[in-house]
């Protein structure tokens, strides 16, 4: 029983520290990318929303938080904050 718990805390320790929300990964990320590109860069957003034809995505990872807009599938904007 001892045994199981001590895999699952190792898992969610590895876990925890794989996230692709990163500056590195940020700064790959350039006007006029698709969102398709942008996920295999930083992963699946928390959501988007879309109004007048803009979307609006945004990653988080603790701290970090990372915001795309997309017109028409491509990156016209992006912001970013406690990147390390």
């Amino acid at each position: 029983m001892k045994k199981s718990y001590l895999v699952m805390a190792a898992a969610l320790f590895l876990l925890s520290g794989c996230t692709k929300v990163t500056k590195e990964n940020y700064d790959k990320i350039k006007v006029g990318m698709s969102y398709d590109e942008v996920v295999a860069l930083i992963g699946k957003p928390e959501g988007c929303d879309e109004t007048l034809g803009i979307t609006s995505c945004e990653w988080k990872s603790g701290k970090a938080e990372v915001t795309a807009k997309f017109i028409s599938d491509q990156v016209t904007y992006t912001t970013a904050s406690g990147l390390k």
